[in-house]
């Protein structure tokens, strides 16, 4: 966490449940707002109108506009790493979820932080630009661990296809309401997970092109 962000949260952190409650319904207020209309198109007044609160308490809790987008930030920097921690236990454990499927769980936790991600993911801010390199860290992390235990086999240039995958699964977030639309199904909801999954896994494992199944087609001898 920035240093300033995290020094004025100390600073202004309090035992009373109302005033942690409102400092969580201005958190979530600006989550939604600033991915519904873009940080820039968003005021301190409409935060705490949208949060039933007066403007001089948004101010109170988090100082400014851009130090309440700092906050959130890190807060999805914690949702990813947590996301990130999931995984490996279950890994560790021998378990077989998926990150969809665990994010699907911690959503439902905190349903406000999909829209923003999505928005940060897209609006060229330096939080999107970190968060986007942060996931490509851990996939190229995770797909060396992969390579060396024989899982995958090597790639022609391993950069972009972790690239590539972290943008196939980023894709099914960016264009859920889109592919819901188009598919009749919810790639990220529990059920729409097993239909979406199991053509996933098929492309992975099998390709799709038929020269791949048949081993050349018409270019083979």
């Amino acid at each position: 966490m920035d240093r300033t962000v995290h020094l004025f949260n100390t600073m202004n952190m309090s035992s009373d449940p109302a005033d942690l409650t409102a400092a969580a319904s201005i958190r979530i207020a600006a989550m939604e707002l600033f991915a519904e209309r873009g940080y820039a198109d968003v005021t301190i007044r409409q935060i705490a109108s949208a949060a039933g609160v007066s403007p001089a308490l948004v101010i109170h809790h988090y100082g400014s506009k851009e130090r309440l987008r700092a906050v959130l930030e890190e807060r999805v920097g914690a949702f990813v790493e947590a996301l990130l921690a999931d995984l490996a236990r279950v890994q560790e454990d021998g378990g077989s979820a998926t990150v969809a499927r665990l994010f699907v769980d911690r959503l439902e936790r905190e349903p406000a932080m999909e829209g923003y991600i999505r928005r940060l993911l897209c609006d060229g801010s330096p939080g999107g630009l970190n968060l986007f390199q942060r996931l490509y860290q851990t996939t190229r992390a995770g797909m060396q661990a992969l390579q060396e235990a024989g899982v995958i086999r090597p790639s022609r240039d391993d950069a972009v296809r972790d690239a590539f995958l972290l943008s196939n699964d980023l894709a099914v977030l960016l264009f859920r309401p889109h592919l819901s639309e188009v598919v009749g199904i919810d790639p990220l909801s529990r059920d729409g997970l097993v239909r979406w999954g199991a053509e996933v896994v098929d492309i992975y494992s099998n390709g799709v092109l038929a020269a791949a199944a048949d081993g050349g087609g018409a270019d083979k001898g």
